[in-house]
This record gives C-alpha cells, sequence and structure tokens, in this order.
C-alpha cells in the first residue's frame, strides 16, 4: 500500500466534455510501448471477480477497524450492504442511489428473517436506504465513521465531480473514505472493449490522475490517504498496475463541524426505507435468550441424569447416581468445580442458579446472578428460596422409571 502525502498539484484536467461520451476501439488509445507488446489472447477474468474482490477488500477493513456506523454511497443493489449487516461491530448502515426504482427493487436483501429473531444480535442495527444525489448535503449522513463509494465517482458528470469532494470530505466529514475506480491505463489489456468498461462511465483515470485528485482533496480537507488496487495484471503487463484503483482517506483529527452542519442544513434526500433488528439490547429479546439458553443446559444435565437413572435401574448395583460424580468438573479450571451441584427431591430435579450462571454464555448475557434471576423469573419455576430452577424429572415423554421413584441422588 503505498501512502500518499496531501500535495499542492492542481486538479488534475479530465477529458474534453465533448470526449467524455465518445466510445471506440482500444486500439485507437494511445498506451506504453511496453503494455503494447503484451499479447492478450483470451479475455482477462478475475478469481474471485473484482467486484467481489471490492466487497471483500471492505469487509476485510469492518473486520479490522470495526466502525459502528457505515454508509454505502452508489449503493444500487445493496450487495454490499447486506454483506455489512451481519458485522456486529456496526449499528447504522446506510446507503444512497441516485437511482429510486433499483433501491425499491433491492431493499428486501435487508430484511430481517426469522433467524434474526431465534438469534438475535448483540448490538442493535439500523438499516435506512436514502434516494438522492450524492452531492446533496443532508445531515441523514453526518457522524459516520467509514464512507464507501465503490466504483462510483466515474459515474458523476464534470460538475458533480468538482461538487464531491465538498460534500464528502467537508461536509459529511466522516472518520475514514475508501474511493474505488478503475485503473484506465489497465484498459488495453481487455480484449474488445469500448473506451471505458461501462456505457455510463463519464471518464476514467489513470494513475497519476486519481492520485492527484485524491491528494488534492485529502489536503484541502484534512486527511491523509493511501492508495492501493485490486486485479493483478498479467505478466508482462505489470507497469500497467491494478485493474482497480483505491485510495483509502483518513481525517487527520476528529471536529465539531459535522455538529455544526447538522443545525444549519435542510434534509434533502428521501427515505426508501429503514429495516431495524431485534438486538440483545431489547429486554424481550435478552429475556428470550437467556431463557433458550437456560432450558438447554437443564435439558443437558437431566438427560445425563436420566440415563444414569437407566443404567442403575438395569444394573440394579445400588451406584452413586453417575450425573453427581465429577462429569462436569474434570479440570481443575473448571468453572462448575466449586459451584453447587443439581440435585433430587422424589420426582423434582433442582439447578442451583450459580450453576446455571458458570456457562460462559449464560455469564456473558447476564453479568451477574440477580439479572440471570430477574431475566428467568418468568419462564422457569423457582425453588422457595429462590436458589434453584425446578423440573419434573421424569415427564409423560420421557422414558418409565417409575421403579425408581424416590431414589435420592
Amino acid at each position: 500500500m503505498t501512502r500518499c502525502a496531501a500535495t499542492s498539484r492542481a486538479l488534475p484536467s479530465l477529458p474534453p466534455r465533448d470526449s467524455w461520451s465518445r466510445r471506440g476501439s482500444l486500439s485507437d488509445v494511445m498506451v506504453d510501448s511496453d503494455v503494447q507488446r503484451v499479447q492478450v489472447k483470451e479475455n482477462i477474468k478475475f478469481t474471485p471477480s473484482l467486484s467481489e474482490q471490492r466487497h471483500k477488500f471492505v469487509l476485510d477493513f469492518v473486520r479490522k477497524h470495526k466502525p459502528q456506523k457505515v454508509a454505502d454511497l452508489g449503493c444500487a443493489n445493496c450487495k454490499l450492504l447486506w454483506r455489512l449487516k451481519y458485522h456486529e461491530s456496526i449499528e447504522v448502515l446506510a446507503g444512497l442511489d441516485i437511482d429510486e426504482n433499483i433501491l425499491t427493487r433491492n431493499i428486501y436483501r435487508l430484511h430481517t428473517g426469522a433467524g434474526d429473531y431465534l438469534d438475535p444480535r448483540e448490538r442493535p442495527l439500523t438499516i435506512t436506504l436514502y434516494h438522492g444525489s450524492v452531492v446533496e448535503k443532508d445531515p441523514c449522513l453526518l457522524g459516520f465513521d467509514l464512507i464507501t463509494c465503490i466504483e462510483l465517482i466515474e459515474h458523476l458528470e464534470a460538475k458533480e465531480l468538482a461538487q464531491f469532494p465538498e460534500v464528502l470530505f467537508g461536509f459529511f466529514s466522516p472518520t475514514t473514505v475508501i474511493i474505488s475506480t478503475p485503473n484506465f491505463e489497465f484498459n488495453p489489456l481487455f480484449s474488445g472493449k469500448t473506451l471505458f468498461r461501462h456505457p455510463d462511465h463519464k471518464f476514467e483515470w489513470d494513475r497519476t490522475q486519481f492520485q492527484s485528485w485524491a491528494s488534492d482533496a485529502a489536503r484541502n480537507y484534512g486527511y491523509s490517504v493511501e492508495f492501493t488496487g485490486l486485479g493483478e495484471p498479467p505478466p508482462g503487463a505489470e507497469a500497467v498496475g491494478f485493474c482497480t484503483q483505491i485510495g483509502i482517506f483518513m481525517k487527520n483529527k476528529p471536529n465539531a463541524q459535522s455538529l455544526l452542519n447538522e443545525k444549519t442544513v435542510e434534509c434533502t434526500h428521501t427515505t426508501v426505507g429503514t429495516v431495524i433488528y431485534p438486538s440483545l439490547k431489547e429486554e424481550k429479546y435478552l429475556r428470550k435468550a437467556v431463557s433458550n439458553e437456560v432450558f438447554s443446559q437443564i435439558l443437558k444435565m437431566k438427560r445425563v441424569l436420566l440415563e444414569s437413572l437407566k443404567m442403575k435401574n438395569d444394573s440394579d448395583s445400588g451406584d452413586e447416581c453417575e450425573f453427581v460424580k465429577p462429569k462436569y468438573n474434570e479440570s481443575k479450571n473448571d468453572p462448575f468445580e466449586e459451584t453447587p451441584k443439581p440435585f433430587c427431591i422424589e420426582n423434582v430435579f433442582y439447578v442451583p442458579l450459580e450453576r446455571l450462571f458458570s456457562f460462559p454464555k449464560i455469564k456473558h448475557l447476564c453479568g451477574d446472578l440477580e439479572t440471570l434471576k430477574m431475566l428467568i423469573a418468568d419462564e422457569v419455576t423457582l425453588s422457595s428460596d429462590g436458589s434453584s430452577v425446578m423440573i419434573n424429572i421424569v415427564d409423560e415423554e420421557d422414558c418409565d422409571l417409575s421403579d425408581n421413584d424416590g431414589d435420592d441422588l
């Protein structure tokens, strides 16, 4: 990765406006002589695809830096947002696109499913899609940790491109920005392509142009920028660089400008839809998660007990029930070692809350013993002193152990 200090160079000039939509054969484009000598015998294909690699680049960045608020400008089919929603660090996701229809068609990717309620996230997550232009100032995108612009800037007209740095870096002013765009130097290696890679591209920059634009934007708005890329060229064409060029912008120091912006600018974007995910921060979901885990562990203990009783009944050995032997405390560091053991009185199985609290997941969810007791109070039957969960040893669906009634464990 190349770190580039911001310079005072002028912004790179774009091709003349009347040539931006020009299409022609790449054979008409002047390229470096070393590149011309590379024989491209077949279409270049990347595995995984460049689109997949770009998404993975963002996902790896999120996994490493754990931003809480992430926005994707030019989110289109919402595939990147869909993948980002699985990252536990993220609590707010936003997508912005100029095409309202494509947002409406693809918001389904972000909807909650049954699994989101059965196994809720630990942190809250709200996803909102906005219809609007990336060069419009709107407070809905203030205060974000990361804003991504994946293959976006090449779709902007000259006037929009001139406004974009002020809106993105000056107004939105996120902590980090990731911008990717095609590297025009790579284009001659594609067989049969027209001048630009997509009919809607208004321009494509070589590395010098992109790095000059990015460095000036960084210098003007208090960011540093590093450059990297994706899509290695074939052997012999290394001079053209990556197929996709990427700039990573990091704000030099926090400022209060975004708070001022929020008070002075009206909303311009239209909300297409908002999805709120269930999370363990909501007590009703936390209660359910804790109760499910408690029942799961109690039933496992009960199963061991029933198997031990059956073995005792079959052998009639009179040995002590296996359940109360060190089955759960074989290790000296076992969390069960110093917790009260489950016990039986007639047909009732008692599991001490201290025992349940020693399970890592239950301890993580509850934090302390009193919270555990409070969360499961409406879901279980507690002993008279409130220290244990009570459950019948033998239910109708259990195997017949009537001969063992009254066994004292």
